[in-house]
């Protein structure tokens, strides 16, 4: 999230960590970061401030194109600032809190899994990600990995943040030197910008190309993260042709 960040392996599966408001680095850690959001952090953030997805991802974030596989990855738009602080963050701590990205929730956790592409329960590998400034490492409060994990809320983000590692980390896209334009435009559409992609689905031609199960559509009319779930379906089809859709083409 931050450059000055070190990242260090867990030696057990406890840890020491606690961030609260008598703190002097409270919120410190708010600013100057290449916060990277998934499908699901842009399904809870713009919910929460009652926006079209097009609308919050113009105003809270910028389009970035991923070096290692040429994706698009949307980051979160620091202020204008000298500080370049988050535009959630205030004096008292977040003021999104309970809708905070993933990232944010781990924090001071790192997480690597694999196995995502079977579908089995991930090995989950963790790490412990230290910025010089902060001072919730000296607090005595000390944590089970996964207690710590039900207590920031984090099983949910993790599993529906799989659906999008499916897609970027798959065995698939290791095979695309880079995507097209319109490749492009489709994997931003289908991740993150939901209110166009249901308008692509319910409003050209897709139905008519496709049949779709009737108890899907009623699903992905109604829920944006039965949307999202789609979406990451749909482009492992429209991308890499992998059959993970109930549709079948007319």
């Amino acid at each position: 999230m931050n450059n000055d960040m070190l990242s260090q392996p867990l030696t057990s599966d406890r840890f020491r960590f606690a961030c609260h408001k008598n703190l002097s680095c409270f919120t410190a850690c708010c600013a100057n970061l290449n916060l990277v959001l998934t499908p699901y952090d842009v399904i809870r953030l713009r919910t929460r401030l009652g926006l079209p997805s097009e609308d919050f991802l113009k105003k809270y974030t910028n389009t970035s194109i991923d070096k290692g596989y040429g994706f698009p990855i949307v980051l979160l738009k620091m202020n204008n600032d000298k500080k370049q602080r988050c535009p959630f963050v205030s004096v008292n701590g977040c003021t999104v809190y309970e809708d905070r990205p993933g990232a944010c929730r781990i924090y001071p956790l790192g997480r690597a899994a694999s196995k995502i592409r079977e579908r089995k329960k991930s090995d989950d590998f963790f790490f412990i990600i230290k910025e010089p400034h902060c001072l919730g490492f000296n607090e005595p409060k000390e944590w089970l990995i996964q207690d710590w994990i039900k207590d920031q809320g984090l099983d949910e983000y993790n599993t529906m943040n799989d659906f999008f590692m499916d897609i970027v980390t798959g065995k698939n896209f290791r095979r695309i030197k880079s995507l097209t334009p319109n490749q492009m435009q489709m994997f931003y559409m289908g991740c993150y910008n939901l209110d166009e992609f249901k308008n692509f689905i319910f409003k050209s031609t897709f139905m008519k190309r496709f049949e779709v199960d009737p108890d899907q559509i009623c699903r992905i009319k109604t829920d944006d993260v039965e949307l999202m779930k789609f979406g990451s379906r749909w482009l492992n089809f429209a991308l890499f042709g992998e059959k993970t859709l109930s549709i079948r083409r007319h």
